[in-house]
C-alpha cells in the first residue's frame, strides 16, 4: 500500500493538504485524524474538545466513527469528549435542516457520549441575538474563560461553501470583523435569515482545524482559498488560519483539480486498520 502523499503549501508550514481519489479515503482519513488527536488529548489534558458541522459532506465521517464503535474497534474515549457545534439554524433541534439533528443522528446517539458532554446551541424560543448570547456564555462557562479570552478547542471541523463561506460566516458578512465575541447571530442576505455562529477568533485559537472538501463544484473555490488571486480575500475561509495550530485540508480529487503542485494519495494506513469494513 502507498503511503499517503502530504502536501505542505509553501511558506505555511502548519497548513497541510492530502488529496484523495474519493470521498470513503477522505472520510477515512477524517476518522483516523479525530481518533488519533482524541486519544493524545485525553492523554495529555484529560478531555477532548471538538466543535463539529452539520451539511453532507462529513456524514462518511460520522458513519465511520460510529461504525468503529458498534464493530468494537478504535476505542475512542466518548466519556471524554465534548462536543460543540461550529454554527446552527434558527430551526429547533429535530428539524431536517438542524446541524445538530444532523451530528446527533449520523453519530452522537450511536455512541456512549454522556448527555452532559453535548453542547448544543439552543435556539428554540429565542431572538437569534438571544441564542447567540446564550451559547457564549456556556461557552465561557465550561472554558472558565476571563473577558478578553476565547477558547482552546482540540479539534474544529469545518466545511466550504462553493461561495466560500464555513460555518454560517459567509462573504461580506460583518461577523467577519468580530474580533471580541464569541459567537454571533449574522443576518445571512442572500439566504434571508439569521444563522448562530462561531467568530474567527474562536476557530483560529484552535489547536487543530480540518477542512473537509468533496465534490467538483468547490474546486474554484477550494483553489482560491488556497492559493490566492479572483477576490480570494473576501473568502471568509480563507481568513481561517490558527495562530498557534494546525491547518489541515481534506479534500478529494474531484475538488482539488484545479490545484496547484496536489499530490493524490490513498487513505493513511491507520484509517484502514481500523475501519473493519476495508481491506
Amino acid at each position: 500500500m502507498r503511503r499517503l502523499e502530504q502536501v505542505f503549501l509553501a511558506n505555511e508550514p502548519r497548513v497541510e493538504l492530502r488529496v484523495f481519489p474519493g470521498t470513503e479515503d477522505l472520510a477515512l482519513a477524517a476518522a483516523a485524524e479525530f481518533f488519533a488527536r482524541a486519544r493524545t488529548a485525553v492523554a495529555q489534558r484529560g478531555r477532548f474538545i471538538i466543535a463539529l458541522p452539520g451539511g453532507a459532506t462529513p456524514n462518511r465521517f460520522y458513519a465511520l466513527l460510529a461504525g468503529w464503535r458498534r464493530a468494537g474497534t478504535g476505542r475512542i474515549p466518548w466519556a471524554k469528549i465534548h462536543v460543540f457545534w461550529g454554527d446552527e439554524r434558527l430551526v429547533p433541534p429535530g428539524h431536517v435542516d438542524s446541524n445538530f439533528r444532523a451530528v446527533n443522528e449520523a453519530l452522537l446517539v450511536q455512541v456512549p457520549i454522556p448527555q452532559a458532554n453535548v453542547h448544543r446551541i439552543r435556539t428554540e424560543g429565542r431572538s437569534p441575538a438571544g441564542a447567540a448570547a446564550l451559547y457564549e456564555q456556556e461557552v465561557r462557562t465550561f472554558f472558565r474563560l476571563p473577558v478578553g479570552r476565547f477558547p482552546r478547542f482540540d479539534l474544529v471541523v469545518l466545511g466550504l461553501g462553493a461561495d466560500g463561506h464555513t460555518a454560517s460566516l459567509f462573504p461580506g458578512s460583518e461577523a467577519l470583523l468580530e474580533d471580541t465575541r464569541l459567537v454571533v447571530a449574522p443576518l445571512v442576505a442572500k439566504l434571508g435569515t439569521h444563522r448562530i455562529t462561531f467568530t474567527l477568533p474562536v476557530f483560529n485559537n484552535a489547536r487543530t482545524i480540518m477542512f473537509l472538501v468533496s465534490g467538483g463544484q468547490k474546486a474554484e473555490t477550494l483553489a482560491r482559498a488556497l492559493h490566492g488571486g479572483g477576490g480570494s480575500d473576501a473568502l471568509p475561509a480563507r481568513l481561517v488560519r490558527p495562530r498557534d495550530g494546525t491547518l489541515l485540508w481534506l479534500v478529494d480529487r474531484a475538488a482539488a483539480r484545479r490545484l496547484r503542485n496536489a499530490s493524490l494519495g490513498q487513505a493513511a494506513p491507520e484509517a484502514r486498520r481500523l475501519n473493519p469494513g476495508r481491506t
